[in-house]
């Protein structure tokens, strides 16, 4: 099995547990707080691994506490920095609610930059696979990002717009809905209910999926939280709701991205789009039960 190039932020969380948001002006106690490290592509990457997928996490360390918490964490992992930046990290602040919900304040820095002349060293031989996120293509080298897309039909296309959807620009989001791989295909999405819906316009998950499948020719996965999620292979095939699976919620912070990684993982294993939905619901169930986006010991019981 080729690897798959896992593109974007390595970023240190800021977890507070708090009973509810703040209201302006209001003065509240958090239940608890701690660091861990987080980020679309280190989350996506490390549930790839946990599925004995091969996968190279291409995203950049800076300087500063959290860059240092970075690459401390990334060495402790046995993991080298894919590359060293004179520009400190930034941080995420994730407010978790008491029934798992969580809000993000994001400071990026230095994690969400990205140049192509990175690349360069990459062994595109052992490479057939490409994952981005709408974060970082909606930053100022997002178009950096764009055109290595473009430069390499070779490489399948999993892009996650993510919840700032609305905010990357029009022409950025119409080049990636545009591109096409060897084979003819667009880039295979993956989006929640809410993301899908606001950037479509259609009134529903499914008339969103209609619209996004023709978009990018090729499957639309949406999630529904707890419902599962639902999937439509092409333009010709009806969409199906995949049933998802009761969880006790702890926390929700990254769990699009471990759903996502674990849907790559069973697709490049041979899994039809309905069977890796079903894998995707149920790993996304597990790490919602759990302290942390980590499959890491969950992945051999799914």
């Amino acid at each position: 099995m080729k690897q798959t190039l896992v593109i974007g932020s390595t970023v240190i969380d800021v977890l507070l547990k708090l009973p509810s948001l703040p209201l302006q002006g209001e003065d509240i106690n958090i239940e608890s707080s701690e660091y861990r490290i987080g980020g679309c592509a280190y989350n996506v990457f490390k549930t790839l691994k946990s599925f004995s997928s091969p996968a190279q996490l291409c995203s950049p360390v800076g300087t500063g506490i959290f860059g240092r918490m970075v690459k401390d964490h990334l060495e402790a992992e046995g993991l080298n920095p894919f590359v060293l930046l004179e520009e400190e990290n930034g941080c995420c602040y994730c407010l978790i609610e008491g029934d798992g919900e969580r809000s993000f304040l994001s400071h990026h820095g230095a994690e969400y930059v990205f140049s192509r002349s990175w690349m360069k060293d990459i062994d595109y031989n052992k490479t057939d696979g490409l994952f981005i996120c709408g974060l970082e293509v909606e930053e100022p080298t997002g178009d950096e990002i764009i055109e290595f897309a473009l430069e390499h039909p070779e490489l399948k296309l999993y892009f996650a717009p993510g919840p700032r959807i609305s905010h990357i620009p029009r022409e950025r989001m119409e080049a990636l809905l545009s591109r096409r791989d060897k084979w003819g295909y667009g880039a295979l999405l993956h989006l929640n209910e809410t993301e899908a819906i606001n950037y479509s316009g259609k009134k529903d998950y499914t008339k969103a999926a209609d619209f996004l499948v023709k978009k990018a020719e090729n499957s639309v996965i949406i999630t529904l939280g707890e419902r599962g999620c639902y999937c439509k292979e092409n333009a010709n095939t009806a969409g199906i709701l995949v049933p998802g699976f009761p969880a006790q919620v702890v926390d929700t912070v990254g769990l699009g991205d471990i759903h996502f990684g674990a849907l790559i993982a069973c697709l490049k294993k041979g899994m039809s789009l309905k069977d890796a939905c079903l894998k995707a619901n149920k790993a996304g169930a597990a790490v919602a039960g759990i302290k942390g986006a980590r499959l890491d010991r969950l992945a051999l019981d799914l």
